[in-house]
């Protein structure tokens, strides 16, 4: 699992090495678990606060390139 991004102390954006298809992320933290889909930037399952997963997927927007990249060394 590595960490790719926290904020607010709190919340992370995790990419799990051992994980399944479509390629995404997942935001943790709080008793939460959300998968946010990396080729889409949407959330794919789970629920969080809306501004919390605005600002996740605002995060994932900008970095998509790079954590697409990242995905494809871990599922070649």
């Amino acid at each position: 699992m590595s960490t790719k991004y926290r904020f607010r102390e709190k919340y992370r954006i995790q990419l799990r090495e051992k994980d399944h298809p479509p390629p995404h992320v997942r935001l943790t933290g709080g008793g939460m678990d959300v998968m946010l889909n990396l080729e889409t930037v949407e959330v794919m399952m789970g629920k969080a606060p809306p501004l919390i997963v605005k600002e996740a997927l605002a995060w994932v927007s900008a970095h998509q390139t790079q954590l697409l990249e990242d995905w494809k060394r871990c599922y070649p």
